[in-house]
C-alpha cells in the first residue's frame, strides 16, 4: 500500500520498513501544474574588505557576527551545539558551506517575481549587515585568490564527517566543499512521467547552462585553465555520488530507479540527538535492514532518507522536487536567470516538448563529451555541426517563449522574460563571465584592466 508524506515533524520519524516507503516518499512530491512553485538557491564568498581573504566563522569580523545581526531583523537561529549555523524564517533558510560560503535557499514561490524578490531583500539585508562589519560578498564560482589549506572551517559535523572522507574517492572533493559557489533553483512535476521527461531535458542541457553561467577561471591569484573550474571540479570529486546518471535516459527510469540508485550510494553520516554518526562508506540498504556497521540494530526515519538524498551530487538531483545543479555562483542578476531558465522550459508543455526534440537524439557518449569538455571550453564547445553556444541561443529563445506563455506579470506589466536578459547579453556576445574576466585580466592597468592582478575581481564582482 502506498504512503503519503506531509512535511510535518512527525512524519520525519516515520520509520522505514521497505523500499517502497522510499519510492513513495519521492513521488508525493507529484503536484498538479496549477501548484508548481519555484525555489531558489544562492551560495556566495564573503571576503574581508582589507584583506580580500575569506571570513572566519569566529571574532569581531566574522560568519557568526553576520548571523547573529541578520537574525535581529526576524529570524530564527539555527544551532548545532552553541554554535549559530543558520537562521530561518516564512520557509526560507541561510546556512554555511563548509568553507564559510553563506547561502540562501528560498522559499516556494508561484513566480519568477516573487522568488527574485525574495533574492533581493536577502541580499539588501546581508550587505547592510556585513558592510558594518567591513565584510562584503563575491558573485562567481570558485574562490579566486585562496589556496584551499588557507580556507576557515565551519563548525558543522556533517562537515568534519565529509572532510574525511572525500580525499578517498577523489582529488578535488574538498575544493568542491571549501572553494566553490552555485546557483541552483527547485522545480515541481506532474506525475512520474512528468518527472522523468524534466529530469532526461535537464539532465542534458545541464551543461549548456553550465557554459551559460560560467564564471570560475581563476585558481589562487592565477587563471587556471577553466571556464567553469567548479564545474570540473565534480568531475574529479566522488564517482558514486556525482556525473551524468545514465540510467536516467534507459528504459524504466522512474521513482524507483532513482531509489535504487540513490541506495547505491554509500552513506556519510546518521544524525541522532543533535550529533553525526560516522557511517561514511557504509549502505542504506544495510541501514533497512538494522544492519549498519556503527550503529547495528537501529532503522532509519524518513528524516535520514532525506539527509541521504541531499548527499547526492548529480547534476540533476531529485528529491520531492527536481534540482539543477550545474550553474556557478554569479551576482544578482544572474542568481535570476537561473530559475528563469528552467522555469521558461520546464513550466510551459510546448516548451518542454520542444526542448525535449532538441535533445532526444543526444548518446551517451553526446552527454559525455558536453560533461567533460564545457568546463574548459563552454560555449565554444564544437558540437552536432555547430558550437555549444547555438544550443545554448535556441535553450533561452525555448525559455523565452514559455515565459512569455505562462504570462506572470509584475507590477509594472513586464513579465518573466526580464530576468532572462543577463543570459541574452551572454548569448548575443558569445562569451562568458569567466571570458570577460579573463580579459580584464590580461589588459594592462593602463588600458583599464588589471594588469595580471586579481585583486579588482572583489570590486567589479561583489554584490
Amino acid at each position: 500500500m502506498s504512503q503519503t508524506f506531509h512535511d510535518s515533524a512527525s512524519s520525519k520519524n516515520i520509520p522505514i520498513e521497505n523500499k517502497q516507503q522510499l519510492i513513495d516518499y519521492i513521488a508525493s512530491g507529484s503536484r498538479p501544474a496549477s501548484e508548481w512553485t519555484i525555489g531558489t538557491e544562492h551560495e556566495k564568498f564573503g571576503f574581508c574588505e582589507t584583506s580580500l581573504k575569506p571570513v572566519p566563522y569566529e571574532g569581531e569580523r566574522s560568519i557568526r557576527a553576520i548571523l547573529l545581526a541578520m537574525k535581529e531583523d526576524g529570524w530564527d537561529a539555527i544551532k548545532e551545539g552553541e554554535n549559530i549555523i543558520g537562521l530561518k524564517k516564512d520557509g526560507q533558510s541561510v546556512t554555511l558551506e563548509p568553507g564559510g560560503q553563506l547561502e540562501l535557499s528560498g522559499s516556494m514561490r508561484k513566480t519568477l517575481h516573487e522568488t527574485c524578490g525574495e533574492v533581493a531583500s536577502h541580499l539588501k539585508l546581508a550587505k547592510e549587515v556585513s558592510k558594518k562589519l567591513g565584510i562584503s560578498f563575491l558573485g562567481m564560482g570558485f574562490n579566486p585568490n585562496t589556496a584551499r589549506a588557507d580556507v576557515p572551517i565551519m563548525p558543522k559535523g556533517r562537515y568534519v564527517i565529509m572532510r574525511n572522507y572525500m580525499p578517498k574517492k577523489g582529488n578535488l572533493g574538498l575544493d568542491m566543499m571549501l572553494r566553490t559557489c552555485t546557483i541552483q533553483v527547485n522545480l515541481d512535476y506532474a506525475s512520474e512521467a512528468d518527472m522523468v521527461k524534466k529530469f532526461r531535458v535537464s539532465l542534458a542541457l545541464q551543461p549548456i547552462a553550465t557554459a551559460l553561467f560560467a564564471a570560475s577561471p581563476f585558481t589562487e591569484g592565477k587563471p587556471n585553465g577553466y571556464l567553469s573550474y567548479r564545474s570540473h571540479i565534480w568531475t574529479d570529486t566522488d564517482p558514486d555520488r556525482c556525473g551524468v546518471l545514465p540510467f536516467v535516459f534507459e528504459d524504466g527510469m522512474g521513482f524507483e530507479a532513482y531509489v535504487d540508485h540513490a541506495l547505491n550510494v554509500p552513506m556519510y553520516f546518521v544524525y541522532r540527538d543533535g550529533k553525526y554518526i560516522d557511517v561514511a562508506g557504509q549502505s542504506f540498504r544495510d541501514f533497512l535492514k538494522g544492519n549498519l556497521p556503527g550503529y547495528r540494530g537501529h532503522k532509519p526515519t524518513i528524516q535520514d532518507w532525506e539527509d541521504h538524498m541531499t548527499t547526492l551530487f548529480p547534476e540533476v538531483r531529485l528529491k520531492k522536487f527536481l534540482e539543477m545543479r550545474g550553474a556557478d555562483g554569479g551576482t544578482g542578476n544572474k542568481i535570476c536567470a537561473l530559475p528563469a531558465l528552467w522555469t521558461g522550459l520546464f513550466y510551459d508543455a510546448t516548451s518542454l516538448d520542444a526542448a525535449w526534440d532538441l535533445v532526444k537524439g543526444w548518446t551517451q557518449a553526446d552527454h559525455d563529451y558536453l560533461r567533460m569538455n564545457v568546463p574548459r571550453s563552454a560555449l565554444s564547445v564544437p558540437f552536432k555541426n555547430g558550437t555549444v553556444l547555438d544550443v545554448a541561443r535556441d535553450m533561452i529563445e525555448l525559455s523565452k517563449e514559455g515565459l512569455k506563455r505562462r504570462g506572470k506579470i509584475n507590477s509594472t506589466g513586464e513579465d518573466e522574460r526580464i530576468f532572462l536578459n543577463p543570459l541574452v547579453n551572454i548569448a548575443d556576445k558569445g562569451k562568458t563571465i569567466a571570458e570577460e574576466m579573463l580579459e580584464k585580466y590580461y589588459k594592462p592597468v593602463s588600458e583599464g584592466g588589471w594588469g595580471e592582478n586579481i585583486d579588482p575581481i572583489f570590486k567589479d564582482y561583489a554584490f
